[in-house]
Formats: structure tokens, sequence, C-alpha cells
């Protein structure tokens, strides 16, 4: 094998060094050298503005994907909800990682026992609808999907890394804040009061890591193989084909799971409009070998069965 170190390009954040860390990890145990560089992202920079309206695709991956370019760095390591759906021109996707959990989870501020709400976030009793809960989160598909459900809650804005959301939600007068749960699982900071919401659809590609390097790095490309998971892959990109054919980015509520079982895929998919009141669903199942186009179809369904006037209402076709 050459000798090369392999230079891993990650965010600063916690939990991206974790993600480039575990990769590091896995290339190692395949064989290879490498090495984590640091790099700033915008997204990081920038902790008060909401990322919808940031209007930018590719936030958190941009400074990566220039360094990648500029051969600074041989490959990057992102959450992939956070990858364009398209990427830059010069970069290839190299691997997938097996998926941790898509789930978002409700981190309340207060024991739960103190709020019967809190108790109640899975069950559908629409008394507790009503209840004027104060919610924390950037996300404006966590947003939409939370105020279609309870919308009577008040929405609060919360940006940061995760131990900075976790910090700001015990200093605030908050019900509680909505996190990914596999963020929290992975630096170990997963409260045990830590709500799961079995009915809030992840963003596409939740609890995935994605690996990309130079188009024409072979070498890299190689090396990655090792541990790309065919089935992640195939899962998260028809999250991805469902979000690309919405046109949806950070401004539009989108969402989107694909799960594989007895050799079937199994697909659901929803758009809302940003306040939660309109609501579009979609649920297909496909054979495995018939799967690779169901994101595309299933979104094109949505849009002819009443999906294309919330689409056009959260800017659908818009550049």
């Amino acid at each position: 094998m050459p000798e090369k170190i392999l230079r891993i390009g990650t965010r600063e954040s916690q939990l991206a060094l974790w993600q480039a860390n575990k990769v590091k990890d896995l290339l190692e145990s395949a064989g290879y050298t490498a090495e984590l560089i640091p790099i700033k992202s915008e997204g990081d920079i920038n902790l008060t503005t909401p990322l919808y309206e940031m209007g930018v695709q590719g936030i958190f991956t941009r400074s990566l994907d220039i360094a990648l370019l500029e051969k600074r760095i041989d490959l990057a390591v992102h959450s992939q909800k956070d990858v364009p759906t398209r990427l830059p021109a010069g970069i290839v996707q190299t691997a997938v990682l097996e998926r941790a959990s898509y789930k978002d989870v409700l981190v309340p501020k207060q024991d739960t026992e103190s709020i019967p709400f809190l108790k109640q976030l899975n069950n559908e009793n629409e008394a507790f609808t009503s209840f004027p809960a104060v919610i924390a989160t950037s996300s404006i598909r966590r947003r939409a999907q939370w105020l279609h459900r309870y919308p009577q809650s008040s929405m609060e804005n919360l940006r940061g890394n995760v131990n900075t959301r976790l910090k700001k939600l015990a200093e605030s007068q908050w019900h509680g804040a909505i996190f990914a749960a596999a963020g929290l699982q992975r630096i170990g900071v997963l409260p045990d009061n830590a709500i799961e919401l079995d009915w809030m659809l992840p963003a596409p590609a939740q609890g995935a890591i994605v690996v990309v390097c130079g188009e024409n790095d072979a070498f890299t490309y190689e090396a990655c193989q090792s541990f790309h998971h065919l089935h992640t892959a195939l899962c998260t990109q028809a999250e991805k084909d469902f979000l690309r054919t919405l046109m949806g980015g950070c401004s539009t509520p989108i969402s989107a799971l694909a799960q594989i079982n007895d050799q079937q895929l199994f697909f659901q998919g929803s758009i809302l409009t940003p306040d939660g009141k309109e609501k579009a669903v979609i649920e297909k199942t496909v054979p495995l070998e018939e799967a690779s186009a169901i994101g595309t179809i299933a979104a094109e369904e949505l849009l002819a069965n009443g999906g294309r006037a919330i689409a056009e209402a959260s800017g659908y076709g818009k550049k």
C-alpha cells in the first residue's frame, strides 16, 4: 500500500470531530494512515441567524468543499443531512456510514412529571394539543411539524453546536428543545429524560455520515470502500432525491424516511407550510430492486396530489 497520509477535513464542533475521528478509525483499521484537518464553516461562525434565513444550502459544507477542491484536504466528513442534494463539480460521494438513529428527540428543561403535556408527546390525545408550550429549534422542518401537531405552541430560535444548544436550554424558560437523537448519542450527552418524537419525520439523511473526495482521487475513493454501507446509501439517496425533486432547501419544511425490511423499501415523505397549518404526505413500498428511483417518484406523486400548492407556498421552483 502506498505511503500517504489521508487528510480528513472536518468542522471543529465536538460532534463533527467525533464523526471525523470515526472515519479516521475506520481508515486506520483498513490499513491507511489519516489525520484531521479542522476547518471553520459559515454555519459555525454565525450563531444568531436562523438557518432558514441564511438562504444557502451547504452552509456547513461549503468551506470544506473549497478546501477539498484546493487540495488542502483529501476527504471531508459531513452529517449527510447537511450536504446539498447536488455536490459541487469536482467532488464525489465516496462512502456512507451505517446509519445511527434517524429520530428527533425533545429534551425537556424540566422534569416530565411536573408537566403532564411532556409525557403525552407520542399520544394523539387532542386534549394536549392546546397546551401553550414554548419549544426551541432552528429547524423549520421541526418547527412546522411541531406546530402542525401542537398549534398553540410558541417557537424560539436555537442555534449553535449541540453543547451550546443544551446550555442555552438550561438557561432558558422554555419547556424544551428539539435535537437529532444521533448527535446527542454520539457525543454522550443524550439526557435520560429526552423523549423520542416517534411521530416526527426526520430530515432527509438524518443520522447518516457521508464522506466525499475529489472526483479524480481514486486512492482516497478506494480507501473508503471498506466501510461504505449499501443499504444506508440507498435509503439516504432516496430521501435526498425526494428533497431535490421538491426543490427544497433550508426554507422548506420537507421530511423523508426510507427503511429496508425483508427485501422491500418503505418510503415516507411529507411537506408542510412553514406555519404547520397545511401538510401533504406520501407513503410507498417497493421491492428493493425497484428502489433506486423511489424518492423522485414519491415527490412527483406528492406534487400531483395536493403537495404542489404547499410547495409553492414554501418557495417551490425559486432559485
